[in-house]
């Protein structure tokens, strides 16, 4: 017995969307809730540290400016400086940002 296929036939609505709003809220947590979970120990790359136009949905950026501020605050020595993990991949230990934020804090 074979079958056929209505190739013409466009599936419904319900089975090609998913809940947008229910996909979004797991998908993303409050921003400080996420970075406080992060060991000490864990690596963050820039996308990570600040928001960014291109993925305004990003998980976790605990940090309120954009990837220009924070290589400017790099290069004036007002930020930790990033690791160099690889050719291409730059990344900021948790624990040097938790201490720079907290001195922010105090100040």
């Amino acid at each position: 017995m074979t079958r056929s296929i209505n190739l013409k036939s466009k599936p419904t609505m319900a089975s090609t969307t998913k809940p947008t709003a229910l996909v979004r809220a797991a998908t993303t947590a409050p921003d400080q809730a996420v970075f406080d979970r992060l060991p000490d120990s864990a690596w963050l790359r820039e996308k990570q540290l600040v928001r960014s136009p291109k993925s305004p949905d990003s998980a976790i950026a605990p940090l309120p400016f954009s990837a220009p501020t924070l290589w400017r605050k790099v290069a004036a020595g007002t930020f930790p400086k990033p690791t160099k993990l690889s050719a291409r991949v730059t990344a900021w230990k948790v624990s040097e940002v938790r201490a720079w934020m907290t001195a922010q804090a105090m100040a």
